[in-house]
């Protein structure tokens, strides 16, 4: 398979989901998206365009925190605990659960069970 047809596949995926997937101020949206090597989580408003929470695998407190864990699916579980307890301390309860054209399966679901165990509602 090419791989400039799968990002051009998953573009299109993501399209079509950002149409319908909408944070709000009191709902905002929990994107992700994963790289080869690492794993990508934001809170983002989209009323306001801004981001409220963010959080990777290169983050420089998580680092050490996630260099310990060796399996990519646990480091993901982690980063979405990580993400629901920052969105915890800005007040951030319920969210919206973007995947970004990705399945729903993997490294991305154990992100979003993660954010579930580490208290966000989705």
């Amino acid at each position: 398979m090419n791989s400039s047809n799968a990002h051009k596949r998953r573009a299109k995926k993501q399209v079509r989901i950002r149409k319908k997937v909408v944070g709000t101020t009191s709902r905002p949206r929990l994107t992700v998206y994963r790289s080869g090597r690492n794993g990508y989580a934001q809170i983002i408003d989209d009323m306001t365009g801004k981001t409220l929470v963010a959080a990777s695998t290169l983050s420089k407190d998580l680092r050490a925190e996630l260099s310990a864990i060796k399996s990519p699916i646990a480091r993901y579980k982690q980063l979405g605990v990580i993400t629901a307890k920052l969105a915890l301390e800005k007040n951030i309860t319920t969210v919206v659960f973007d995947r970004s054209g990705y399945l729903y399966h993997g490294r991305v679901k154990a992100l979003a069970e993660g954010a579930r165990e580490g208290g966000l509602k989705f």
